[in-house]
């Protein structure tokens, strides 16, 4: 198994050093970070140390993490929503709790597993994401491209990156959202205090979000009770967690989502009201404009129709 050299280096003191590493590196654990010290594949300033540590400004911390061969991709007869597919891409509906790709915890089970199924050919690329062009989080659902084949794949990445792909998510917000069109510009990067969550930083990298409110709901009492703003965004740059961390900043956060805003459900849904409605492109290899859209998931439907009623 071969390693991969990580150096740290300390900038707040009196941190124990199995903490230090679980904060500062987002696939690590604690009980992870631990196990590695009592392996010696931890330094501290040139030394192995114990997990209790405690480390000071300044000290130098070099970390081997083992490189694990990734896994054989495994076919899985997923269901798949298939909205749109030529010869050359097609884009699926992607439901809420479908994780992309495997990764450390979801080894398989991924839409990637139902892909190499669907499109045995995937599989012979040997890349752990075959055909995947751009990601959504595990409980986002919606539109999601994937290419048959390496050279669209490359030339729809390259329409991302040059910010040509129009992106529109609906999402549920706390509060009424003022004003109704908004553009909403703030740097994203690793929260400095939580390694596994993204935050406005200075520094971070560039993010833009564009948003128009489409509806607004006031509940004084009830089983839904306050106030919420129904959004069409679309994020102008793609970093992680974009619209939920941008949404959160300016005092709005998406409901449901457990991890930028509230830490327990106020409204009867069990993930963010976050669903990636929209995509307009030009096809790659026909060069059509194409816009295609999924219709919201039952669940949220369901919360929305609740809100409008009650």
């Amino acid at each position: 198994m071969s390693e991969r050299r990580t150096e740290l280096q300390v900038e707040v003191g009196e941190v124990r050093l199995d903490k230090f590493l679980a904060d500062q590196i987002p696939e690590l654990s604690r009980s992870v970070a631990q196990q590695l010290i009592d392996q010696g594949q931890v330094d501290v300033n040139g030394k192995p140390a114990k997990a209790s540590r405690k480390l000071r400004p300044g000290d130098q911390v070099v970390v081997l993490l083992p490189i694990e061969q990734p896994p054989e991709l495994v076919p899985e007869a997923i269901p798949l929503t298939i909205v749109y597919e030529d010869r050359f891409l097609l884009a699926i509906d992607k439901p809420a709790g479908l994780v992309v790709h495997p990764a450390p915890g979801h080894p398989a089970g991924t839409l990637v597993n139902a892909l190499v199924a669907h499109l045995p050919e995937l599989a012979t690329s040997g890349d752990q994401r075959p055909g995947i062009v751009h990601r959504l989080d595990r409980d986002t659902s919606g539109l999601i491209l994937v290419a048959k084949n390496e050279k669209i794949r490359r030339a729809l990445q390259q329409q991302f990156q040059d910010r040509q792909v129009h992106k529109a998510y609906l999402a549920l917000l706390e509060g009424l959202l003022q004003p109704s069109t908004g553009r909403i510009e703030a740097p994203l990067g690793r929260d400095p205090h939580h390694r596994q969550r993204m935050a406005v930083v200075p520094g971070g990298r560039e993010a833009v979000t564009e948003y128009h409110v489409l509806e607004q709901f006031t509940h004084p009492v009830g089983p839904v009770a306050g106030d919420y703003t129904l959004t069409e965004a679309e994020p102008l740059t793609g970093r992680t967690h974009q619209i939920r961390v941008h949404f959160a900043s300016i005092g709005h956060p998406i409901v449901g989502d457990l991890v930028y805003g509230h830490r327990k459900r106020r409204l009867p849904v069990l993930r963010q009201f976050l669903h990636a409605h929209r995509l307009e492109f030009r096809h790659p290899a026909t060069l059509e404009h194409l816009e295609l859209k999924a219709p919201l998931p039952e669940d949220l439907a369901e919360l929305l129709e609740l809100l409008r009623g009650a």
